[in-house]
């Protein structure tokens, strides 16, 4: 598709802005604490359960399992489920999950990069309202 085939912003089917649209849902769970943090482990490639828990550092087993589901059902995440005696369930990203991913991975290293400023700001903005 080239460019003047691309749809205009305004032209889009789903509007974030609008509390009846579903895609808002959807940006929450990926946007949200949890579920940036897990697309970005699951960039790495696919992990277990608990690899992914130790990854996320911090996640409770009950969050991250409710994430999981949310990305899962979003169609971010794959489920695989195999038939062994214990049972092994691996999470990988679909490559809609992929793309997201992707892109907060570019926010996340933004952010990253950029915390001696951020820092920097929080002392002078603390200054400020303790002076």
């Amino acid at each position: 598709m080239d460019a003047a085939q691309e749809p205009e912003e305004n032209d889009l089917p789903y509007d974030v802005f609008s509390k009846a649209c579903p895609s808002r849902g959807t940006l929450e769970h990926v946007t949200g604490r949890w579920g940036s943090l897990t697309l970005g482990a699951l960039y790495e490639g696919s992990l277990r359960f608990n690899a992914l828990r130790r990854r996320v550092d911090g996640v409770s087993e009950k969050m991250l399992s409710q994430t999981l589901h949310a990305l899962e059902r979003d169609g971010l995440v794959r489920r695989e489920a195999q038939l062994t005696n214990p049972p092994r369930v691996d999470y990988e990203l679909t490559p809609l999950g992929r793309e997201v991913a992707e892109r907060l991975l570019e926010l996340i290293h933004a952010v990253e990069g950029r915390m001696d400023e951020v820092l920097c700001a929080r002392r002078r903005y603390d200054e400020v309202r303790a002076g």
